[in-house]
């Protein structure tokens, strides 16, 4: 095999192999399918592609995500005038606190716009 083939055959596996571990190691493939298939996902300001993770997906005609979570918050999608989404650090002290209710919120933050 010729050089620039071989050197190029091995950039290739090598791309490969990176976008298999980015893909096995961060959420940025499942965002970014949910994003595309659906416009009115958004990831949150306060987190990343890479890291956010949605764990309640709405179970209706559209895919956007209810509830999902990063490694220092969790967010709730409340599409409203005033937000798309609130927030609240996952170290908290809400009484009751349960990830998958919005009502055991307390103290919540309100995401930015986009």
């Amino acid at each position: 095999m010729p050089r620039p083939l071989r050197i190029a055959s091995l950039a290739i596996a090598a791309l490969i192999g990176a976008l298999a571990i980015v893909g096995a190691t961060t959420h940025v493939f499942s965002n970014a399918w949910m994003m595309l298939t659906d416009r009115s996902n958004v990831i949150p300001a306060e987190s990343s592609i890479l890291s956010f993770e949605p764990y309640v997906i709405n179970p209706g005609s559209s895919n956007y995500w209810l509830y999902g979570k990063d490694r220092t918050n969790y967010y709730h999608f409340v599409h409203t005038e005033q937000a798309l989404y609130v927030y609240l650090p996952i170290e908290n002290s809400c009484p009751g606190f349960d990830r998958g209710n919005i009502r055991t919120w307390c103290n919540v933050r309100i995401g930015t716009r986009h």
